[in-house]
């Protein structure tokens, strides 16, 4: 019989592989075979005992810090809310001038780690971020977005809703 902590750490082990889309055939195919799907099955299940030293190897092959799998720590299910109409393409991110997208990847780093979310591909911000990010660049919400759009990393649909954000808040005050 699992035990609770046994189940819990399982359930943040299937949470990050599915952040990551993976299937646990999937596992099994990126790692060549070094993480069988049965194993990696057990373990999300909690009937099979994981070791410490096993459980960094996991770690390390999601892409993740192993505080986060552990059980107590942040929760990786978190990151599976509803996701916000904001949407940072970290792939597209990895490939900006460090000199201008400097900010924004240690501002999407951080949330990363805030939230538990690594699945490296995409990242839900909020009107609250875009906000904040306007006053690391020192510019206006909306001027921002645009730059972030150009750049590729911002969802097209974020200019319409940082636009209704800023110009309801406009109105309000």
């Amino acid at each position: 019989m699992p035990s609770e902590y046994a189940k819990t750490l399982g359930g943040k082990l299937r949470a990050i592989r599915q952040q990551q889309g993976l299937s646990l055939h999937g596992v099994e195919e990126k790692s060549k075979g070094r993480w069988k799907a049965v194993v990696v099955g057990s373990y999300e299940r909690g009937d099979r005992a994981v070791t410490v030293q096993k459980l960094a190897e996991l770690a390390d092959f999601y892409g993740v810090p192993i505080r986060e799998l552990l059980p107590g720590s942040a929760s990786a299910a978190a990151a599976a809310a509803a996701p916000p109409k904001l949407i940072l393409d970290l792939e597209a991110l990895q490939h900006l001038d460090a000199s201008e997208a400097g900010p924004l990847t240690r501002y999407a780093a951080t949330i990363q780690a805030q939230r538990g979310d690594y699945n490296g591909k995409v990242l839900s911000i909020r009107q609250d971020d875009m906000r904040t990010l306007a006053v690391i660049y020192d510019e206006s919400p909306t001027t921002l977005t645009e730059r972030f759009i150009s750049w590729g990393v911002l969802n097209p649909e974020a200019k319409g809703e940082v636009e209704e954000s800023t110009s309801s808040e406009a109105a309000g005050a």
